[in-house]
């Protein structure tokens, strides 16, 4: 088997349209979709937010 890792930057409230047309575009299965979650200090207070998703697509012969 073989596998490939996407990287694809977004933006979470804004983005899930270009997400479901790359989702839709792969050729393979997917296996992993891994988030990067980075914390963002405000002056409220400390939360998270994503930066880019790391996707894991089986390759299909």
């Amino acid at each position: 088997m073989k596998y490939k890792v996407h990287h694809l930057d977004i933006k979470m409230h804004k983005d899930q349209v270009k997400l479901e047309r790359f989702l839709n575009d792969l050729k393979g299965e997917v296996v992993s979709i891994i988030p990067n979650v980075k914390p963002t200090f405000r002056p409220m207070g400390a939360t998270a937010r994503v930066d880019f998703l790391l996707i894991v697509e089986k390759i299909v012969f």
